[in-house]
C-alpha cells in the first residue's frame, strides 16, 4: 500500500505535465513547415509519443485502482491493537503430580514456558466496544509446565490449554444504556470482567491470589454470558451478571448446565474500597485455585450459595514504607450434595495482599500475598498459601519478575507442601 502511494504521487504528476507540455496540433504545425523528407520520421515520433502517454495514463489508471482496493481492505482505523508475550523459566516441588497428568515429570525439574496474547478493541459509535482477545503458549489441556491447580501453582501466565495452537479466548461486546449505565454480552466471557466494583489491587503471580482470593465467591470460568453495572458519580456501584455452558448440548440456563450469577454492591473513592459479592453457583460449579481439594468438591448436581466480602486501601504517596492493602474474607453453603453431612457443607477462606510501588525506581513492584485456601469445615488442617515477589521495567515495554512461592498442607492433607521459584518476563506492545 506504501509502495502504491508512492507511486501515484510520482507517476500523476509525471502524467499531467506529459499532457501539458506535449501539444500535438503545434507539432503537427511545425512538421508540415519542414522537408517532405523529414515528415514521416516527424509522424512516427508523434505516434510514439500518443502511445507512450496513452501507456502511461493506462498504467497510473491502474495503479489508482490497485490503490482503491487495499485502501478498501485496510485495518479498520477503529480498531486498536495491542498484545503482550511472557517467558516463565522456573521449578517447582510439590509432593505428587495431578492425577489427571499423563507424563511422569519429576520434581523439582527446570521447565519453560511461554504465553502470547493479542487483545482487538473495536468500537462503532464511540462508546461501544467488541473485545476479542487471542492467545497461545506451550501448555497442554489439563495441565502446565509449574504444578497443578490445586497446589495453587497455576500462574496468572500460565496457558494450559492451547497446546501452541492459537485461539479466540475471550469475546464480548459491551455498550453504554445512558451515563452510568453499562451492558456486557459475549459467547466468552468470565463474570469478573463485568463487576462494578474493583475487589482488589493486589497484582498477583499466582492465580489462587487475584481478586483477593479466587475462590468460592469470585472464582470464574469462561463461558457464555451477559451482564449489567451501574457506576454513580459518588462512587457507589452496583453489578449483576451470569455466566453459564453455551456450546454445549446442555444449553444456556438449563437445569443441567454449570451457572455462576454473581450479584455486588460496592463504593470506591480514590484511596479505598469495600464491596460485599453474593455468587449463586449451580449443577457443581467448582473453582479450584483458591481451594484444597474437600473445598472445591462439588457433586454434579450441588449448589453453592457463595458470600465474598473485599475492601483495599492505598496510602496517598508511592515509594513509601507504606504499602496498599488488599483483604478479602470467604464463606460457602454447599446445598444438595449427598455426599456430604451437616457438619462437611460450609467452607471459608481469607487473603492479605500487600504492594509497595516505586521503591528503588519508578514503576517497580513489591507484592507479597498469603492467606488460607477455601477450606471445608471438617479438615483437620489448617492449609496456608503465600507468595513474594518483586517487578521492575527494564524500559517502557518489558518487565521482569523474579518470584517465590509455597504453601502449608496447601490441599488439606498433612505436609503437602509446595515451593516454586521463577523468573517471568514480560514484553508490552
Amino acid at each position: 500500500m506504501l509502495v502504491a502511494g508512492a507511486s501515484l504521487s510520482l507517476l500523476a504528476p509525471v502524467a499531467a505535465q506529459a499532457s501539458d507540455v506535449v501539444n500535438l496540433e503545434e507539432i503537427n504545425s511545425y512538421v508540415r513547415g519542414t522537408k517532405k523528407s523529414s515528415k514521416l520520421d516527424s509522424k512516427t515520433f508523434i505516434n510514439e509519443v500518443s502511445e507512450e502517454l496513452a501507456s502511461l495514463k493506462g498504467r497510473v489508471d491502474g495503479l489508482e485502482a490497485n490503490h482503491n482496493n487495499l485502501e478498501a481492505g485496510s485495518f479498520s482505523d477503529t480498531t486498536a491493537l495491542s498484545g503482550k508475550a511472557v517467558f516463565v523459566l522456573g521449578a517447582i516441588d510439590h509432593p505428587e503430580k495431578d492425577s489427571a497428568a499423563t507424563d511422569d515429570t519429576s520434581n523439582e525439574s527446570l521447565q519453560a514456558q511461554y504465553q502470547y496474547t493479542m487483545d482487538l478493541n473495536t468500537s462503532f459509535t464511540g462508546d461501544d466496544n467488541l473485545y476479542v482477545r487471542l492467545r497461545t503458549g506451550n501448555g497442554e489441556d489439563g495441565k502446565n509446565p509449574f504444578g497443578i491447580t490445586t497446589y495453587g501453582a497455576y500462574l496468572v501466565s500460565n496457558s494450559d490449554k492451547y497446546e501452541d495452537g492459537m485461539h479466540v479466548d475471550k469475546i464480548w461486546y459491551t455498550f453504554p444504556v445512558g451515563e452510568n449505565n453499562t451492558v456486557w454480552v459475549g459467547p466468552k466471557i468470565e463474570n469478573y470482567y463485568m463487576h462494578a466494583t474493583t475487589p482488589s489491587i493486589y497484582k498477583a503471580v499466582t492465580k489462587q491470589f487475584v481478586l483477593g482470593g479466587n475462590g468460592a465467591a469470585y472464582g470464574a470460568s469462561t463461558k457464555t454470558g451477559a451482564g449489567w453495572a451501574y457506576k454513580a458519580d459518588n462512587g457507589f456501584a452496583v453489578s449483576t451478571n451470569f455466566v453459564t455452558e453455551g456450546n454445549s448440548t446442555k444449553g444456556i440456563l438449563t437445569e443441567e448446565s454449570e451457572t455462576s450469577w454473581a450479584n455486588q454492591i460496592g463504593y470506591t473513592t480514590d484511596n479505598y474500597s469495600i464491596s460485599l459479592m453474593m455468587n449463586m453457583k449451580y449443577n457443581g460449579w467448582d473453582d479450584g485455585y483458591y481451594s484444597t481439594t474437600k473445598g472445591a468438591l462439588r457433586a454434579n448436581d450441588a449448589n453453592s450459595t457463595n458470600y465474598g466480602l473485599r475492601g483495599w486501601w492505598r496510602p496517598e504517596d508511592s515509594g513509601t514504607a507504606t504499602p496498599s492493602i488488599s483483604v478479602g474474607y470467604d464463606v460457602s453453603t454447599i446445598d444438595n450434595d449427598a455426599t456430604l453431612a451437616a457438619n462437611e457443607d460450609e467452607t471459608d477462606a481469607w487473603f492479605v495482599g500487600l504492594n509497595w510501588t516505586d521503591m528503588f525506581q519508578a514503576e517497580d513492584k513489591i507484592g507479597i500475598a498469603f492467606g488460607q485456601p477455601q477450606t471445608r469445615s471438617d479438615e483437620t488442617v489448617d492449609p496456608f498459601a503465600w507468595e513474594a515477589y518483586y517487578s521492575f521495567k527494564v524500559n517502557d515495554s518489558m518487565t521482569v519478575t523474579p518470584a517465590i512461592f509455597g504453601g502449608s498442607d496447601r490441599k488439606g492433607t498433612a505436609n503437602e507442601d509446595m515451593t516454586g521459584a521463577i523468573i517471568e518476563t514480560t514484553f508490552k506492545f
